[in-house]
């Protein structure tokens, strides 16, 4: 007997607990992962929730049975996979994580060797098949002799107590705890020099998620190398109840904690981060949150500034302040449908050195074209001190010269219908049509992007004007009339 599994995503693994994931399906992925890509050795850690350990134990359990080793990390975030996965060249990582998802849910990240994306047509729809014909007899055979408690009970599962014993899964001989957290923070310190640094203070809001740990780690890294950056931590300790929400600052209500503590601190400027820690978001001096757009511009000014002749790979969202900063600077703009997967495989293709998505995923040619939270603050930290200017100066002229709306979302009853409407208005008025990813029209001093959600009745917008606030702002009102007059 076989199992329907409904937690498979485009780019990755998310579903809600017991109802789409539980430890059966995650023994299930283990074993497929395993088999799937012949895997010798597979790396797997797991964020603070209460069900990511068991999940990852369970998972580990299905790894083993189906032919790997596996080097567990414990608590870590994204990018820690992502850099042991190539550090220790093993043949695939596994990241248990919901992210910004609600705390019911969880999921998980997956990459083969040397940190490369599996995605729905490199692997993930093979994993799935995989998965859901593992003979459901089998499967709880084999958890029962993983576990202590018999039955599972899914109660306990779901308050983080789990049932895989891990003295069963060292017993098998292939799995053991491991730490590359040593490795990894040297490597983030390659990316800046100590002697380029100033004195800073700097907020760091961990949201109770996995960014603690390395921000500490950082820190003490800095005082053995003399570099002067001072942390003031918000919501710094893990904590799996997130008792100040799920830390997902993309979202305006979950800016205030760390935009007062740099006012109240009068901090250069502050970062936060989401549950695993991908994505950094950064606030400025005032506490004025900045966004992502702008920051790929700043980041991929950093890069171009050591590098004229740079790649540098960016979404089609917003994206003329990117394309004027790289053509200034002599580099090579190259644009890419959105979505990590497809950012990934484009660096690589193009051996681009940076890659920046206006959501706040910053990706690097030398962290294995992966994302990663920590290095973007980095070089924003060591550009302050280079170019002895506050963040909120070295952006705000980029504002003026391309305002843009930020992605408004509009939840339709018919997404095709309002795409319709606005095509059937602008697109003969345009001077140029993008459909890299959605529809992207120019008008001379404007622009707009328009994307519909592939997994909901959801529009997405962008618009953007040259050097005009008041021309933005009149289109953007415009399109989204057009959007939700239905």
């Amino acid at each position: 007997m076989t199992r329907a599994i409904t937690c498979f995503k485009a780019y990755d693994i998310r579903g809600e607990l017991n109802e789409q994931l539980d430890e059966e399906v995650a023994y299930r992925i283990g074993y497929a992962f395993s088999s799937v890509l012949t895997a010798s050795n597979v790396v797997v850690g797991g964020d603070v929730r209460l069900t990511s350990a068991p999940l990852k134990l369970a998972l580990a359990a299905g790894l083993i049975d189906g032919g790997s080793a596996v080097i567990d990390l414990g608590q870590a975030g994204t990018e820690e996979i992502y850099f042991a996965t190539k550090y220790l060249k093993v043949d695939g990582g596994i990241e248990v994580t919901a992210s910004h998802n609600p705390i019911n849910y969880n999921g998980m990240k997956l990459v083969k060797a040397d940190a490369i994306p599996i995605s729905g047509d490199t692997g993930l729809h093979a994993i799935k098949q995989a998965a859901e014909e593992l003979d459901s007899d089998y499967v709880k055979q084999r958890l029962a002799e993983y576990t202590q408690q018999k039955p599972i009970d899914p109660k306990a599962f779901y308050n983080g107590q789990g049932h895989i014993a891990v003295s069963v899964l060292e017993n098998s001989g292939k799995y053991k705890q491991d730490s590359c957290l040593d490795a990894y923070i040297d490597h983030l310190l390659t990316y800046i020099e100590s002697a380029n640094f100033t004195p800073l203070k700097l907020v760091a809001n961990a949201g109770n998620g996995a960014a603690g740990k390395v921000v500490d780690a950082l820190e003490t890294a800095f005082e053995q190398r003399r570099i002067p950056i001072e942390f003031i931590k918000v919501h710094h300790d893990a904590d799996p109840t997130f008792p100040n929400g799920i830390p997902n600052p993309l979202l305006p209500e979950n800016r205030a904690d760390t935009a007062q503590a740099v006012r109240e601190h009068n901090a250069d400027f502050g970062m936060a981060w989401d549950g695993d820690f991908d994505r950094c978001f950064l606030f400025d001096a005032k506490g004025n949150f900045i966004e992502g757009y702008y920051i790929v511009g700043l980041l991929a000014q950093a890069f171009l500034d050591k590098d004229p002749s740079a790649k540098i790979i960016y979404d089609p969202r917003l994206y003329w302040n990117t394309e004027d900063i790289v053509n200034r600077a002599g580099g090579t703009p190259v644009k890419s449908k959105t979505g990590h997967a497809f950012i990934k495989e484009r660096m690589r293709k193009e051996d681009a050195v940076y890659g920046g998505e206006m959501s706040a995923h910053h990706y690097f040619r030398d962290f294995a074209y992966c994302d990663t939270g920590m290095i973007p603050w980095l070089l924003v930290a060591e550009l302050l001190c280079t170019k002895k200017q506050t963040l909120a100066s070295m952006v705000e002229q980029r504002i003026a010269a391309y305002p843009s709306s930020g992605e408004i979302n509009s939840k339709l009853q018919d997404a095709d219908a309002a795409l319709a409407r606005v095509l059937e208005k602008y697109r003969p008025l345009a001077e140029a049509i993008d459909e890299t990813d959605g529809i992207g029209l120019e008008f001379g001093t404007w622009r707009f992007n328009l994307r519909k959600s592939n997994t909901e009745p959801v529009i997405r917008l962008n618009v953007e004007s040259k050097g005009d606030i008041p021309l933005m702002e009149e289109k953007t009102a415009e399109l989204l009339a057009l959007i939700r007059a239905e």
